[in-house]
């Protein structure tokens, strides 16, 4: 595996993925869509792989889920960078589209998408969530 490396807009905070994400998918729940005006497309990271440098804030919220979700973003330019859930401490969210190659990494999925709008955009190949999926399973014993 190659490392991969992204940033904020500003490049203030970046960071570095040192192993595979172990899924990526497209989530349409309203709060993702509030932070992008559509889906955001994120890949889930081990938390010991994902190694940031710079500030980044913090905004706690209770989500549709029931589960309480920190999202992470540049203080500076206010680029969503990251989330973790309390529900999945082990687990972080990284938007691709901070990744220095956004290409480099695929979603396999679109989850929320029962509450995407009726113009979304979405890939018919990639397997449908209506709501929350259940949480990836590890490769590690």
């Amino acid at each position: 595996m190659t490392d991969r490396t992204g940033r904020c807009l500003c490049g203030k905070v970046q960071f570095k993925l040192s192993a595979e994400p172990q899924m990526a998918r497209v989530c349409w729940c309203r709060d993702c869509q509030h932070l992008a005006s559509n889906g955001t497309v994120n890949a889930l990271v081990p938390v010991d792989a994902l190694s940031v440098s710079g500030e980044v804030a913090e905004f706690r919220k209770l989500a549709a889920s029931g589960n309480e979700l920190t999202r992470q973003f540049c203080p500076n330019c206010g680029s969503q960078l990251f989330a973790y859930s309390s529900a999945r401490s082990q687990l972080r969210v990284v938007r691709i589209g901070n990744l220095d190659n956004p290409s480099s990494v695929a979603p396999i999925m679109n989850i929320w998408a029962s509450s995407a709008p009726d113009w979304a955009c979405m890939d018919a190949s990639l397997q449908r969530v209506e709501q929350q999926p259940l949480p990836p399973t590890s490769s590690k014993p």
